[in-house]
């Protein structure tokens, strides 16, 4: 006896397929497809050779998975959503190998989203309905639209996520750690403003290095990493952005609009800024000068660094 169920109008030639899992009418699972535990596959899904599927995977009504296409536990893929795995498909013509999408854990594809060879849905990340995803999505990240771009992020699995008052004056600690508000000092006259800061003195380091961030497209993301051992701070000295701060537990969104603004991240703290407008410019002052090897790029990485 199976250990895992197979409508009587289904088509199940795999014999890798996990416990308790459930396999509607109509669907049909070819022969090398590797299905975890616990997982729902609904009515008309076609699950090609090169598959595998994780563990509690749910794979909604009209789905096609094709060689290449990896989904990683606790995964949700929405009704008729399309993945390609051949950015030059001809009739009769294969490529050499098909190219892979990974959808890595705890991610969710809306209904009639389409999904472009060689993607990477990051983990906890949510495609919106009818998204045609380009490039690869940050874990995370909400991204609607075509071309899929970011709007926002979530809040599943973090005990909080808001955008945060701004202080009005001195300094307010964030929920994430470390991290901290910054209200430098304004001097307004006749001839204009004027803010400043001192070193040592209103600033948390004595900076090492500085550059600026600018024209950057409203659509577009900038940082996406930790440090290992730098500290930063951020002052949005025209226009404004977003930056969104990640400690593995706590998730927390700031948004930078004055130049008396700054935003010091300390260490071992996930980074990412969003939501420029126009004319932003973005100023860091850091700690150090650049080190290639200070940066944590991956946040599967970031997240069993900060773990220990």
């Amino acid at each position: 006896m199976a250990d895992f169920f197979a409508h009587p109008n289904s088509i199940v030639e795999s014999k890798q397929i996990g416990k308790a899992t459930r396999v509607w009418a109509f669907a049909h699972v070819l022969p090398g497809a590797v299905i975890g535990d616990d997982c729902n596959i609904c009515d008309h899904v076609f699950i090609e050779n090169d598959v595998v599927v994780g563990n509690r995977v749910t794979v909604k009504c009209g789905v096609q998975l094709w060689d290449g296409i990896r989904l990683e536990d606790d995964v949700f893929v929405g009704p008729n959503a399309t993945f390609t795995n051949d950015p030059f498909p001809r009739s009769k013509k294969y490529p050499k190998e098909f190219s892979k999408i990974v959808v890595q854990r705890g991610a969710s594809i809306g209904a009639n989203a389409t999904i472009l060879p060689g993607i990477t849905i990051g983990q906890n990340a949510m495609v919106g309905a009818g998204a045609v995803v380009t490039r690869n999505v940050p874990p995370n990240s909400i991204v609607m639209g075509n071309p899929a771009r970011i709007v926002n992020y979530v809040t599943e699995n973090f005990e909080t996520e808001e955008t945060l008052a701004q202080p009005e004056s001195g300094s307010q600690d964030l929920p994430v750690k470390g991290a901290t508000l910054i209200r430098l000092p304004e001097i307004t006259d006749l001839r204009g403003s004027l803010t400043f800061a001192e070193f040592p003195g209103l600033l948390p380091f004595e900076p090492r290095r500085i550059f600026m961030i600018y024209d950057v497209p409203s659509k577009d993301v900038r940082g996406e990493h930790a440090h290992k051992e730098l500290h930063q701070l951020l002052i949005c000295v025209k226009g404004a952005c977003s930056v969104v701060l990640d400690d593995g537990n706590v998730r927390a969104e700031v948004r930078l609009d004055s130049p008396t603004l700054g935003l010091h991240i300390p260490p071992k703290v996930w980074a990412t800024q969003y939501k420029f407008t126009s004319d932003a410019a973005l100023l860091v002052f850091a700690s150090d000068v650049y080190k290639a090897e200070d940066y944590i790029r991956n946040y599967d990485e970031y997240l069993k660094s900060v773990s220990k």
